[in-house]
């Protein structure tokens, strides 16, 4: 049972992404968020550039909610993003999927 109010921000398509995006996600099976990440993205001025700090097992979805606020605010304010990841496959797999 979900709050009403962040039922409908579990949908990727509610967080003002281009089709183009949310169409790939949706190929990778990623249509909805776990109501913990829609949580950590409405947190305080996060959206707007401010700090989070968050903890999760491996596995349990940190990376999607890194990914939604850097394409939110690469997209939004046109600028680069620096995503840092700590191994080298990782940070392999990231770049063709990011492509």
């Amino acid at each position: 049972n979900v709050p009403e109010d962040v039922a409908d921000k579990l949908l990727l398509a509610s967080w003002g992404l281009p089709k183009a995006v949310l169409e790939k996600y949706h190929s990778l099976g990623v249509v909805q968020m776990f109501e913990w990440q829609a949580e950590c993205l409405m947190l305080g001025q996060v959206l707007e550039g401010k700090n989070l700090v968050y903890s999760a097992p491996t596995s349990a979805g940190k990376t999607l909610v890194a990914e939604l606020l850097i394409l939110k605010r690469v997209l939004e304010t046109r600028k680069k993003a620096l995503l840092i990841l700590p191994f080298v496959s990782v940070a392999k797999e990231k770049k063709c999927y990011l492509q």
